[in-house]
């Protein structure tokens, strides 16, 4: 475990999911949830595996997906596998994700960026510790990518459109 037996994923693959992953957020946000969005995809860098919205406070995308990969999928598959998630996992997403043995992470904007977009807003009381300094305290090399300029943006308007109504 913790070799990987496939390619990282291209740009233009993570654009392709955190574009799905802002569509998940969207309807997270519809459904009267906070707009954060997560998906697992296969090694192939194609096929995706899971999709989550937000659901409450405890219940984050990112969270929920990891526990229902560590679930359904063995754990050599899972370590090849990249979880695409609309904005920075807290510590508790990261560590969850750690724990399930996902191995790579994407993100579309920073945690640091959605809470200069919150404030002390009690529905986002965030921790600031970026998932790399949790990653870095375990034993597994979990790969990171993000924020990812060419979408940070676009993500950004979601959040800002529902933070100023809340």
């Amino acid at each position: 475990m913790n070799t990987f037996t496939h390619p990282d994923p291209t740009t233009a693959q993570m654009l392709v999911h955190l574009r799905q992953a802002a569509d998940i957020a969207r309807a997270a946000m519809e459904q009267g949830h906070h707009p954060f969005g997560a998906l697992l995809v296969a090694p192939d860098h194609e096929t995706v595996l899971l999709i989550q919205g937000n659901v409450d406070s405890v219940n984050h995308a990112e969270a929920v997906i990891a526990r229902q990969a560590a679930a359904k999928f063995d754990a050599d598959l899972l370590w090849d596998c990249t979880l695409y998630t609309t904005v920075e996992p807290c510590c508790m997403c990261a560590g969850t994700q750690y724990w399930a043995g996902i191995g790579r992470l994407v993100y579309g904007m920073s945690e640091t960026r959605l809470r200069s977009m919150t404030g002390r807003h009690p529905e986002n009381p965030t921790l600031d510790i970026p998932c790399r300094e949790v990653f870095s305290r375990g034993q597994k090399p979990i790969r990171v990518w993000g924020p990812v300029a060419d979408i940070e943006d676009e993500l950004a308007e979601v959040h800002e459109r529902f933070w100023r109504t809340r």
